[in-house]
């Protein structure tokens, strides 16, 4: 059978690579197209009909700077799958390209998968009509996306989480904590690591407050996890800490306590057993911090909130508002949020978890929940691999 997959990030890229492998298991003689990057390309033995990096655009403004090579995107993957004609089209995440290609082809009469669900019960839930019109099949990777769908007359199929896996096999493949240290220049005395994220808007506003709490800790060994893609000169604006790069889950493995930038890093940080407060600074002011909530359909931003904890909308803003005064409760991790991302809030949630006692043992275990109700029984990949393959043999 012929398949065309598309992938328009890093992330998408790994986990569509899994899927492909999986295929190739049942249908070694599968023919395979895609847009994405290196990793499909190691799984398929091809170069991607588009590298992602030339379509990772994200946000209005940064689309419309690009509009040209968007369209240029566009009319490349569609010429493809109109010249291919594939037994199915496997879109992973990054939903603005690619629920238009999904549209696209179902209106070639293409069966369409979804790989990673778009996060429309974070933002854009209007989404779900392009959903139910031009997908087949939504495949999901948190337990709770299920029924959000439901609720909204589409049916998506939880098939496991690929970090779980992901993280696993990468800290058992890791050196012993005091070689990983030693290789990267560092002592044995325990780590905070600075999980700022990978792109500059977050690495400004977000590291500027991990350094100011982290210098009121010089019994800790602070540490900055570096994105592979931005120089250390441009870290040196914003700290003097130590930088190391491409090796962020080692860093948090090997780290006492974190600070984490909202987003995949703080599941993966939950997943490597590091303790952690979520920052995410964006700007400071409260209003901002109020229509964040308001746009926001969740009771949490950061996924292992999201994914074993327990709270309603109210109860959070609640929390939220008090956060300054006496710092986050009723949840697996602290979110410290907008103009709640301060200094004082962030080092007042970080000191309880330093040493052990009671608030690091409840966050430990929540992380033990979150593994057991991600956990399934194979790989999240080749539940994928093998759904679709039953979906079109049935056909």
């Amino acid at each position: 059978m012929k398949y065309f997959f598309s992938a328009g990030e890093a992330s998408g890229d790994i986990h569509a690579s899994q899927v492909i492998r999986e295929l190739l298991r049942i249908d070694p003689e599968a023919d395979i197209c895609f847009l994405g990057g290196d990793s499909m390309a190691d799984a398929t033995g091809k170069k991607p009909l588009i590298h992602f990096s030339r379509m990772a655009f994200m946000g209005f403004i940064d689309v419309a700077a690009h509009l040209p090579q968007v369209l240029g995107n566009f009319k490349t993957a569609k010429e493809a799958i109109r010249t291919m004609r594939p037994d199915a089209v496997v879109l992973v995440d990054y939903p603005g390209f690619n629920l238009t290609l999904a549209k696209y082809a179902k209106g070639l009469g293409i069966k369409v998968f979804y790989y990673i669900a778009p996060k429309l019960w974070a933002w854009k839930s209007y989404r779900i009509k392009q959903i139910k019109r031009y997908v087949d099949e939504v495949f999901s990777i948190l337990p709770f996306e299920p029924a959000w769908f439901a609720e909204r007359g589409v049916e998506v199929t939880y098939v496991g989480n690929p970090s779980v896996e992901e993280v696993e096999q990468a800290i058992k493949a890791l050196p012993p904590r005091d070689e990983f240290l030693s290789a990267h220049g560092l002592t044995d005395r325990p780590v905070l690591a600075l999980v700022p994220g990978s792109r500059v808007g977050e690495i400004k506003t977000n590291l500027p407050v991990m350094d100011a709490v982290a210098r009121r800790h010089p019994e800790l060994q602070t540490v900055v996890a570096g994105a592979p893609s931005l120089k250390r000169d441009f870290y040196a604006r914003f700290t003097d800490f130590p930088v190391v790069d491409g090796a962020t889950l080692g860093l948090m493995a090997s780290s006492r306590v974190a600070m984490v930038t909202s987003g995949t890093a703080s599941l993966e940080c939950a997943l490597a057993g590091c303790p952690q407060v979520v920052c995410y600074r964006a700007v400071g002011w409260k209003w901002a911090h109020d229509i964040f909530l308001h746009i926001l359909k969740i009771p949490y931003a950061s996924l292992p909130n999201l994914i074993g904890g327990k709270i309603d909308r109210q109860t959070r803003r609640e929390v939220n508002e008090e956060a300054v005064k006496t710092g986050v409760r009723g949840c697996i991790v602290p979110e410290m949020l907008v103009h709640n991302c301060t200094p004082d809030a962030v080092d007042r949630e970080l000191s309880r978890l330093i040493p052990d006692g009671a608030p690091r043992s409840a966050q430990l275990d929540g992380y033990r929940r979150i593994r057991e109700i991600l956990h399934t029984d194979s790989s999240a990949a080749a539940n994928v691999a093998r759904l679709i393959v039953q979906k079109l043999r049935k056909v």
